[in-house]
């Protein structure tokens, strides 16, 4: 898929193809799927519920918005560049992203809940841009656009369970050069369950926090980047609770 191709899909479409088609009844694999499908319908079900206050509550936890000002940094755009930006929410991080390329550049979100899309869609209009495209689906089933400049994701809630193959897909899809940019919440090293619980719940993660702590998705993301990307940066932040995770697509 090009970058252009993607202006035609409407914030409503679903990108859910052959999948359930593959499955085998009583198979590992749709029992894998049977798991990921729950995941889902539980994160679209939480985020229908918080999409109208997610730009208040998500600021009472820790400092997102200087994280997040240092994730868009980390992409090192340019006027004129296209961005996607998977588990884009609300799009809070459009403004961001529109400073650093302009009227010219170019914004695909995208967000597995349309309750997050619809506020996002509203911050569109709110904002003037006629740059940015909506999509819904989940970020392991998206089909990246070709030649894409720099690929975010923030508290991406939607590069789980599969959060490898979200990775795979977008650093196979970026131009020479371009960047993938991950900030995310993470469990400090060394750090008892019970205090991992106390310390991740106070900072905002939702869902499972046993299933979240056991499943460690941050270690999956960090691997997944090693092995597709270039000069993998990892920096932790807050005390370890949080990382931002940084790699550059290698020449061809």
């Amino acid at each position: 898929m090009t970058l252009a191709a993607c202006q035609a899909f409407p914030a409503a479409a679903v990108i859910r193809r052959g999948v359930k088609d593959a499955l085998l009844p009583g198979s590992d694999l749709e029992h894998t799927m049977s798991e990921i499908d729950s995941t889902r319908e539980h994160l679209i079900e939480t985020y229908r519920k918080r999409a109208r206050h997610y730009d208040i509550t998500s600021q009472l936890y820790y400092p997102q918005r200087a994280h997040r000002r240092r994730a868009v940094q980390a992409l090192r755009l340019r006027p004129g560049d296209s961005v996607v930006e998977i588990a884009c929410g609300t799009g809070v991080n459009f403004p961001l992203l529109e400073q650093e390329i302009g009227p010219e550049g170019r914004i695909v979100g995208v967000d597995l809940t349309d309750a997050m899309l619809a506020q996002a869609q509203q911050r569109i209009e709110m904002g003037g841009w006629s740059n940015v495209s909506l999509v819904q689906a989940d970020g392991a089933e998206f089909e990246f656009p070709t030649g894409v400049d720099a690929i975010l994701a923030t508290y991406p809630h939607a590069l789980l369970p599969e959060s490898g193959k979200v990775i795979a897909h977008g650093a196979a899809a970026l131009c020479a050069g371009g960047h993938w940019v991950v900030l995310d919440l993470k469990v400090p090293d060394n750090t008892p369950r019970w205090l991992a619980q106390l310390g991740v719940a106070t900072v905002g993660r939702s869902g499972s926090l046993d299933e979240w702590i056991v499943r460690r998705p941050w270690e999956a993301i960090r691997v997944a980047m090693q092995n597709t990307l270039a000069d993998l940066s990892w920096i932790e932040l807050f005390f370890g609770i949080a990382y931002l995770a940084v790699g550059t697509r290698g020449p061809e």
